[in-house]
């Protein structure tokens, strides 16, 4: 894809993400009064979550008709395209829904299968951040970067959950890492933790199972922010979702073993 394709899909992608996070924070205004769904386990959608794909994916596949879609409330067509916009229209669902603000929208490009662009917008924050390969990391136009923290007793991780991994295996990788001096917490937002991250706000973020949706836009921040992310899209992560590890680089070979985070 030419340097000028991508600089359309991001320009278009910046305009349509805030759009979306408008009209999210306009349901978000009146939660009390939207229909809701039960999708499994602590994993709720509403109206909400299904209007802003639907706007996301109507604008963008009417700019850029020949790309596929996939999205977290059902968008999915032409995923063999060269280019594969991937879509959560809102992380942190649950958040949402009662009133705490750490949600998100996350709009990720795949390209010849690799990742090549990330947005994820705040609306709480009015906070936009955003990524293309080569090209650096930003948060509202200005360069972010990973923490470079070498110490775990100076250092925190996101860790993420969901009842797709058992329990137990949760709290072993918590156990471990306080045993080591590290601080831990969970936003409810994969998304969310992976901007962080690549902002230097937290010094990783570890999930031993996460859909491409909510990780899609964080692989390219925290690349483009100088910070380690493994191959999420290996092994059909796309379509499957798969475990990630991202962090400030000094942390990563130590941090794997804590995580129970091995090589294939």
């Amino acid at each position: 894809m030419s340097y000028l394709n991508l600089k359309q899909r991001r320009e278009a992608a910046e305009a349509v993400i805030r759009e979306a996070g408008t009209l999210a924070a306009d349901y978000f205004a009146r939660r009390s009064s939207l229909s809701i769904d039960h999708k499994g386990a602590q994993d709720l959608v509403s109206e909400a979550d299904r209007a802003s794909e639907a706007l996301i994916v109507g604008r963008l596949s009417e700019a850029f008709p020949d790309d596929g879609f996939l999205g977290e409330e059902g968008s999915s067509k032409r995923l063999d395209a060269e280019a594969v916009w991937v879509i959560d229209p809102i992380d942190g669902t649950r958040n949402f829904l009662t009133g705490v603000p750490f949600w998100c929208i996350s709009i990720g490009l795949v390209v010849g299968g690799r990742a090549a662009l990330g947005l994820i917008y705040h609306p709480a924050e009015d906070e936009l951040f955003t990524a293309a390969a080569g090209e650096g990391a930003f948060a509202n136009g200005t360069p972010i970067k990973a923490s470079g923290e070498t110490d775990f007793q100076k250092a925190r991780i996101c860790v993420g959950f969901n009842h797709q991994q058992p329990a137990v295996k949760h709290c072993r990788v918590l156990e471990a890492l306080l045993t080591a001096g590290c601080e831990y917490c969970r936003l409810g937002s994969g998304a969310l933790g992976l901007a962080y991250t690549a902002a230097g706000r937290f010094d990783g973020y570890w999930e031993a199972h996460l859909n491409s949706w909510d990780a899609a836009a964080g692989l390219v921040l925290v690349a483009e922010a100088g910070g380690y992310v493994n191959d999420f899209l290996a092994d059909d992560g796309l379509r499957r979702g798969n475990r990630i590890l991202a962090a400030t680089p000094a942390l990563v070979e130590p941090l794997k073993p804590l995580v129970g985070f091995s090589e294939r």
